[in-house]
C-alpha cells in the first residue's frame, strides 16, 4: 500500500470555480445555443466531423478552448507563479489516464463538462446515466490507486 496523499480542502477557491464554470455554460448556452462540453468543443473543431464545424461555429469553439490554456499564464502575470499542480502521478500515468478519459468520453458521447454541468441543469437523463458511470469509475480509481497499488 503507498501513502494516502492529503487533499487540500480550499471551499472558497472551489466556489469560484464553480460559479465561474456554471457562468460559462450559461454564456456559451446563450450566446451559441450549444453545450460547453470539452469534448465536443474539441471535437468540434477537428475536420473528422463534416459539417460540424463551420466558419463561425469555429471561433468560438477555438476561443473558448485557447481560454483554457490562457488562464494560467493570467494566473502567473497576476501571482508571480502558475497554479500549483498537486496529481501525485508519473507522466506516464498521467498519459495512460488521459486515454482512458479520451475513450470514455467517446464511448459516452461527451464529458464530465457536458454531462455533469450541463446535461444536469437541462435534467437530461442520459447525462444522469452518464454522471453515475463517471462518479462509480472515479471512486473505483481512486479507490485502486489510492489504497491498493
Amino acid at each position: 500500500m503507498g501513502p494516502v496523499v492529503a487533499t487540500e480542502f480550499t471551499p472558497w477557491l472551489s466556489l469560484l470555480g464553480g460559479v465561474l464554470i456554471g457562468l460559462s455554460a450559461v454564456m456559451v448556452m446563450g450566446m451559441f445555443g450549444k453545450i460547453a462540453g470539452i469534448a465536443g468543443i474539441t471535437k468540434g473543431l477537428t475536420s473528422a466531423v463534416p459539417g460540424l464545424a463551420t466558419t463561425g461555429d469555429r471561433s468560438w469553439r477555438l476561443s473558448f478552448l485557447l481560454g483554457l490554456v490562457v488562464a494560467p499564464l493570467a494566473v502567473l502575470l497576476a501571482t508571480g507563479s502558475f497554479p500549483q499542480q498537486t496529481v501525485p502521478t508519473s507522466l506516464a500515468g498521467m498519459a495512460l489516464a488521459g486515454l482512458l478519459v479520451g475513450f470514455g468520453t467517446a464511448f459516452g458521447s461527451g464529458c464530465t463538462s457536458g454531462h455533469g454541468v450541463c446535461g444536469l441543469a437541462r435534467l437530461s437523463p442520459r447525462s444522469a446515466a452518464a454522471v453515475a458511470v463517471f462518479v462509480a469509475a472515479a471512486v473505483l480509481t481512486t479507490t485502486i490507486v489510492r489504497h491498493v497499488l
